[in-house]
């Protein structure tokens, strides 16, 4: 054995005992925020399935690709006008509406896909022959009818409008370039002759329409005609029109000379009235009117001469009697010029009165005249707006039909071709390039995706960093993969945790091993956490069975017993023991004897071949019975052990189902439950964990078996330390 062993004279020496904190924190099995840096690890980890899936699509696609018919595609283009084309009568072209455009454009397009439109072309290049297989005919109608007669359409033509134009694009598509620019050629040459075929029926239909309403029109057009000559013979007048222009001006005048007679009357009414009452005021306004006033202006003079002469002469004197004789003549002749007046005014005031009544007498019969005149001119404007109307029609009619008959020999069109097709060069199925970039580029994006998902759906532990984000707990040991490591020496299970085990005696030189390397890094790792708690007894558990807890078990003992530190290693799983067969000892007695029959556990213990310092207490023959029963005796043993011993290692079943494990774990001043990576689930080990709080046990970590480099990014360091671990024991031995 001292042959196997490298020389540990320069490795540090353990103490002792080891210390741990005890972690108070409940784990939750609940995945918080994930770093980038994992999901690029897990890109790293499937590189080479994400290349090789890829690769494979690409390589698939290229080959379907060029095992693909290519298909040629020819474009011919036409331009439909907006506006209609002008006639050769030079009548206003017509525009289509801008918001019916696009559905003129639309209609276009299903016209150039119409039956009347593709069969000339199917017919004129034998298309049934050539190219049969593009003929889409309603199976139905083919049934019932021959199939000639079926409607024809062709798959591989499309009609496209590009944006903000009106023109149409007629694409067709065929193995045969120049077949596929011969049948795009035809289709808008035969939409272009249809299009002209549809005017010139168009303008027949037109004309023989016309020619009809212009019989029917003319015979209308007579009756209007003799129905106005009646009018004007009942009428008695040739023109109404120019006797009620007559009548309408008589009237005007009569309207206005009565208003002048009634405002003439009314003034000499207010005079005559004036002057029956006295008032000689109105008669100065009469027609007689100054010379009264004349004599008005001699009688007040001869007054004032006759109060003179009376006042210098007296009443006998003769110029008195004189002067009163003037006077007296005055008076005569203004009472005779009152009463001319006043007879002059009664007259006057009779004569405007007769005027005013007959002016309006004149006026109600004029008007009365005049509104029979209108009423009845109501019906002649009637009949001669019609028959002017049938007139008209009947006119432009005539010259309608001149300019269809016209335009039936001379027909244009808004449709002409502006781009004939041409032969295509290249093909446009298959794009092999874009294809193998689409296939590159899905095929990417699945397998970046499966890879991300299967990483998020997989609900085992894998890494260190995953288990501090979920389960809140350290993980004080990783340990690689058994079947990475071919030439390690040890108690290991040949094939890994699960496999049968090898006798310490088939093994080689177990510190040749990175897996070794890893044990003692665990090792170290138990003795460097803290110092704050004494540990002399340390127990294994796992959540399930076959995670390797006996394998790292054995490891952990062999290593601390090999630095020199006296070390017992209790199997305590008394339903499938396993300790024995990694040391080749007899089970014939061991902690089940103890258990059962009261046997002093020293008596027992059988020391380890080729390793100082460490005992095994294996568990002896199964018993259930004694695995129900060894929580009473254990706690003696690891008391009376913790005085001869530096460390107790202690082999448990799994915690999850079975009792045994609850009672050591309390009794023990540490626990250390072992996962297997990329099997063992994050609710298991979340629920062994928090077990083990509710019983208030020292859980001191986690150690994460059978880690292969693809699972975790930090276990490169124990492949490199392993090679170089190797290497520098060759140079040694050499």
């Amino acid at each position: 054995m001292s042959e196997m062993r490298l020389d540990r004279s320069n490795l540090p020496a353990l103490p002792s005992t080891y210390s741990v904190s005890h972690i108070t924190a409940e784990p939750e099995a609940r995945e918080t925020t994930v770093p980038l840096t994992h999901y690029v690890w897990v890109l790293r980890r499937h590189k080479w399935k994400i290349l090789g899936f890829v690769l494979a699509c690409c390589i698939a696609t290229l080959l379907v690709s060029t095992r693909l018919t290519p298909i040629y595609a020819a474009t011919a283009t036409v331009d439909v006008d907006r506006q209609m084309p002008t006639n050769v009568l030079g009548q206003d072209s017509g525009r289509a509406p801008v918001n019916d455009a696009d559905e003129y454009l639309a209609t276009q397009i299903n016209l150039i896909k119409a039956d009347s439109v593709v069969r000339p072309v199917v017919q004129k290049l034998r298309l049934r022959e050539v190219d049969g297989n593009d003929l889409m005919e309603n199976t139905s109608e083919a049934r019932s009818a021959a199939a000639e007669d079926a409607p024809v359409r062709l798959k591989r033509l499309e009609v496209i409008r590009p944006p903000n134009t009106y023109l149409l694009q007629i694409t067709y598509q065929s193995a045969n370039p120049r077949l596929a620019a011969e049948v795009a050629n035809g289709v808008a040459n035969s939409f272009l002759q249809h299009s002209f075929e549809i005017r010139f029926k168009s303008s027949e239909s037109v004309s023989q329409f016309m020619t009809k309403e212009l019989e029917e029109l003319k015979a209308k057009m007579e009756r209007s005609s003799d129905a106005l000559a009646k009018f004007q013979r009942d009428l008695s007048v040739v023109n109404p029109e120019e006797k009620t222009s007559i009548l309408s001006a008589r009237l005007q005048q009569l309207n206005t000379e009565y208003t002048n007679a009634q405002t003439d009357r009314v003034r000499k009414e207010a005079g005559f009235n004036a002057m029956q009452s006295g008032q000689m005021e109105a008669a100065l306004i009469s027609s007689q009117g100054q010379s009264l006033k004349k004599l008005t202006e001699a009688y007040d003079e001869a007054q004032s001469r006759l109060a003179d002469v009376k006042l210098h002469y007296g009443i006998n004197h003769p110029e008195y009697r004189k002067a009163q004789g003037q006077v007296a003549e005055l008076d005569r002749q203004l009472q005779t010029a009152k009463t001319s007046i006043t007879e002059q005014v009664a007259i006057e005031y009779r004569t405007a009165t007769q005027r005013e009544q007959m002016l309006k007498q004149e006026l109600a019969r004029t008007k009365s005249e005049s509104d029979a005149l209108n009423a009845r001119s109501f019906g002649y404007e009637e009949l001669k707006r019609e028959a002017e109307a049938d007139k008209k029609l009947y006119d432009e009619l005539i010259r309608k039909i001149k300019e269809a008959s016209i335009n039936a020999n001379f027909q244009t069109s808004n449709v002409r071709i502006a781009d004939s097709a041409r032969p295509p060069l290249k093909p446009v199925f298959p794009r092999t390039r874009l294809n193998v970039l689409i296939a590159f580029l899905f095929s990417t994006i699945l397998a970046i995706g499966a890879a991300v998902m299967s990483d998020v759906l997989d609900n085992t532990l894998k890494d260190p960093e995953q288990i501090a984000r979920t389960l809140k707990t350290q993980v004080i040991g990783t340990l690689p993969s058994m079947k990475s490591w071919r030439a390690r020496l040890g108690p290991i299970a040949k094939g890994g945790a699960k496999a049968e085990l090898v006798p310490l005696g088939e093994l080689g030189d177990r510190y040749a091993s990175g897996y070794d390397e890893a044990v003692r890094t665990l090792r170290n790792s138990i003795l460097l956490t803290d110092f704050d708690r004494r540990l002399r007894s340390v127990l294994l558990t796992s959540a399930s069975p076959s995670e390797g807890k006996s394998t790292v078990a054995a490891h952990l003992a062999v290593a601390h017993a090999e630095q020199k530190h006296r070390t017992l290693l209790i199997d305590g799983d008394l339903r499938r023991p396993s300790l024995h067969k990694f040391f080749d000892m007899p089970m014939n007695a061991g902690l089940s004897s103890v258990v059962l029959q009261s046997a002093n556990w020293r008596e027992v213990v059988v020391p380890a071949e080729n390793v100082a310092g460490l005992d095994v207490l294996p568990a002896g023959p199964p018993s259930r019975r004694a695995a129900d029963m060894v929580g009473n005796r254990l706690p003696q043993i690891l008391e009376e052990a913790a005085l001869e011993y530096d460390l107790i290692v202690l082999d448990a079943p799994p915690l999850l189902g079975f009792p045994e494990p609850l009672q050591m774990a309390v009794n023990v001043d540490g626990v250390i439950v072992v996962s297997v990576a990329g099997q063992t689930s994050r609710k298991a080990v979340a629920s062994v964990l928090s077990t083990l709080h509710r019983l208030r046990a020292n859980v001191v970590g986690l150690v994460l078996n059978e880690v292969r480099k693809e699972m975790s990014d930090s276990y490169h360091y124990y492949g490199n330390y392993g090679k170089y671990y190797r290497a520098e024991n060759e140079k040694r031995a050499s």
